[in-house]
């Protein structure tokens, strides 16, 4: 789960004080409905290099609580690259590193990401549909892709629905995935961009089935949940029949 700790800094709220309240939501989560999370720390790139650098220092002392580090906000105008240093301290201290890139921002975006930031994963990535080199990257390399159909409308990436290249993704064996985004801006939870691109893509089965299964292969759980979720993908399958 993402989140974004300089929109609250910046308002002279500490920290700890943002780290503990997502902690203790996860907790609760986790407890009372079986959901677990993990957290993403994003840098803001529409604010300068030092402000990430200081928001990193402020999260070293909680890496036990923050999974990963990542890059989004306006992609326009901020390459990658303004963030090849925080990056490089983030990867030295251990954290998996993403970034939102290729989604308003061109394919050039995403191969900066890549190269410079040295990236795991991408965040959106739909632009990157444009630059074949970059998509033979993606399917040979199985970097995962994190795609966000109903944020892509919303945001005018796309036309609407039909016209994702979500499907296209899948035809060229990129490790495509789908996500939320941000529900409260862009309407729709994790299940309904699910549902609305299967039916404006006219998606079969097993097009939404290796959709699941790359969500849970990149995900950052632990191997033995994954395989355990895996599972249970089949175990659902087999029980619907062909």
């Amino acid at each position: 789960m993402f989140f974004d700790p300089q929109g609250h800094t910046s308002r002279g709220i500490p920290f700890t004080t943002v780290l503990e309240g997502l902690t203790r939501a996860i907790g609760d989560a986790a407890e009372k409905f079986g959901v677990k999370a993990s957290l993403i720390m994003c840098f803001l790139r529409h604010l300068d290099a030092a402000d990430a650098e200081r928001t990193l220092d402020a999260a070293l002392a909680f890496k036990d609580r923050i999974a990963g580090v990542g890059l989004d906000s306006s992609e326009t105008g901020n390459p990658p690259g303004k963030f090849k240093h925080v990056f490089a301290r983030a990867r030295a201290a251990g954290f998996f590193l993403t970034a939102h890139a290729g989604e308003e921002g061109p394919p050039s975006y995403v191969w900066e990401a890549l190269d410079v930031l040295g990236v795991a994963r991408i965040d959106h990535g739909v632009r990157s549909m444009e630059d074949e080199p970059l998509v033979d990257r993606f399917a040979r390399e199985r970097i995962p892709l994190t795609v966000c159909p109903l944020s892509n409308v919303r945001l005018r990436v796309v036309k609407d629905l039909a016209h994702h290249p979500l499907r296209r993704m899948l035809d060229k064996g990129l490790v495509a995935t789908v996500n939320s985004d941000d529900p409260a801006y862009f309407g729709g939870y994790v299940q309904a961009n699910y549902r609305v691109s299967a039916q404006a893509l006219r998606l079969e089965r097993d097009e939404v089935a290796a959709l699941v299964r790359n969500g849970i292969t990149a995900s950052l759980m632990p191997k033995s949940e994954k395989a355990a979720l895996l599972a249970e993908v089949d175990r659902v399958l087999a029980a619907c029949g062909s």
